[in-house]
């Protein structure tokens, strides 16, 4: 590794980062994981990332790319390996007023470039957190407060720059490599490195974001009454649902619902909020206009020593009843995990199956799970986690891969079903054939 990396300085217009650098400690972890990175790159453009992966395969070093760094798998960082950090490649730049096309870095964070596309009055469906990397939720599908109107992130996609495992720069869009953009629309961080993604912004407003609160005891009737509330509502409108939080009293815990209404116009959002706020006897009612730059919120950063166990899964309608039954009775026994749903459905629902390599796009609600503490106190929790899990097997399909800190081999089949997942393996084998890029719920190459 060493000749390799003297190599590597001669070109390299980046950071390089080795253990007993100053910046060392900082740059080999993330905000959820720690590890100890045989070296830490920051490429300062696409051919660094390139020379990156030159390097990594000459050295043959495992490989870990990092965006925000916020992935509940720790896949930002390693023990022993590379970690490419697209810290630098971070710019969001209008290319395309016209057609609103937006080029964004593979290293931005969403709440950058939501700022950068506030004073053009556009926005692309994202997460909700500020902090969380363009790239990670990008790759693996986006799921935020735009999701129902107009879509997951990947639907806004028309191409993207990526450094394959041979360290070629190419493009892919529809006309150009399509199986490749195809397999990056939720294939995760499988095929290669993104240097820059090309999104169709859409014209936005402000927004109204909303907090009700209803009493734990009524869980039951809540739960069920949002998820039908949904099947009818306005697809402006975009819901969360999160209950049982322990550090807001565990069983006695308020049900929290937080929406976003996709319009400035006061009475349409009112009209939207008004069936939410009839759900049950309302302990809160919290309802603000602002830019929707604001409403992504700030990532959790826990404590050292502390980590968090998540685990997501899909539920269709025909499943909504009995896994609400479930949830409710989980929430309302002592030390429950926190428990959350997010809407989906509406214009996720509008595209084919088949059209991207997110899989699951039939389903109503993803429902998510996340227990925090110590690692031995998660350790002692999980045989009570995975019993919760084993009850809402029978209602319940896939994953979400930005909700899943497993990555075992069922992980890997939760989020990509057999199709997919052999489909993905047939490009993995085109672009990364010796499975360099393997740090992350992982598509082997056929």
């Amino acid at each position: 590794m060493r000749a390799a990396l003297e190599t590597l300085r001669q070109t390299f217009h980046g950071d390089i980062i080795e253990p007993g650098d100053t910046a060392y400690e900082a740059a080999s972890a993330t905000v959820l994981a720690t590890g100890r990175p045989a070296v830490v790159l920051r490429p300062a453009a696409a051919a660094d990332v390139q020379a990156a992966v030159r390097f990594a395969a000459d050295a043959e070093l495992p490989v870990t790319v990092r965006g925000g760094g916020h992935s509940f798998a720790g896949f930002g960082t390693n023990d022993g390996g590379l970690v490419i950090d697209l810290t630098r490649l971070a710019g969001t730049e209008v290319v395309d007023p016209e057609h609103r096309v937006v080029r964004v870095g593979g290293g931005a964070t969403w709440g950058a470039v939501a700022d950068a596309l506030a004073p053009h009055r556009l926005a692309v469906s994202s997460g909700d957190t500020r902090g969380v990397g363009v790239g990670g939720l990008t790759l693996s599908g986006g799921i935020g407060w735009k999701v129902r109107k107009y879509g997951l992130t990947i639907d806004a996609l028309v191409a993207v720059e990526l450094v394959t495992a041979g360290g070629e720069l190419v493009r892919a869009d529809e006309d150009e490599n399509p199986e490749l953009f195809w397999a990056l629309r939720g294939g995760g961080g499988n095929l290669g490195v993104v240097t820059a993604f090309e999104f169709a912004a859409h014209p936005t407003t402000d927004v109204f974001h909303a907090r009700f609160a209803f009493p734990a005891a009524e869980a039951g009737a809540v739960l069920q009454g949002w998820a039908d509330y949904l099947r009818t509502a306005t697809e402006d409108l975009t819901s969360v649902l999160a209950f049982a939080n322990p550090f807001a009293g565990g069983p006695n815990a308020p049900i929290e619902i937080f929406s976003v209404v996709d319009t400035d116009d006061h009475d349409r959002a009112q009209a939207a909020l008004a069936p939410i706020r009839g759900l049950g006897t309302l302990i809160a009612d919290e309802v603000e206009l602002k830019p929707y730059a604001d409403v992504l919120v700030d990532a959790l950063v826990p404590p050292p020593g502390i980590r968090l166990d998540t685990r997501s899964a899909f539920v269709e309608r025909e499943s909504v009843p009995a896994a609400l039954r479930i949830l409710a009775e989980t929430g309302a026994a002592p030390q429950s995990p926190v428990l959350a749903l997010r809407a989906v459905g509406g214009a996720v629902a509008q595209v084919p199956d088949d059209a991207t390599a997110y899989a699951h796009r039939r389903a109503e609600l993803m429902l998510l799970t996340t227990a925090i503490g110590p690692a031995p106190v998660l350790e002692a929790t999980r045989p009570a986690l995975d019993a919760i899990w084993d009850r809402l097997a029978p209602h319940t399909f896939g994953a979400y891969a930005n909700f899943l800190s497993g990555v075992t081999e069922s992980d890997v089949a939760a989020v990509y079903p057999e199709k997919t997942y052999e489909r993905l393996a047939m490009v993995k084998r085109k672009y990364d054939p010796e499975n360099l890029f393997r740090g992350n719920h992982n598509v082997k190459p056929l």
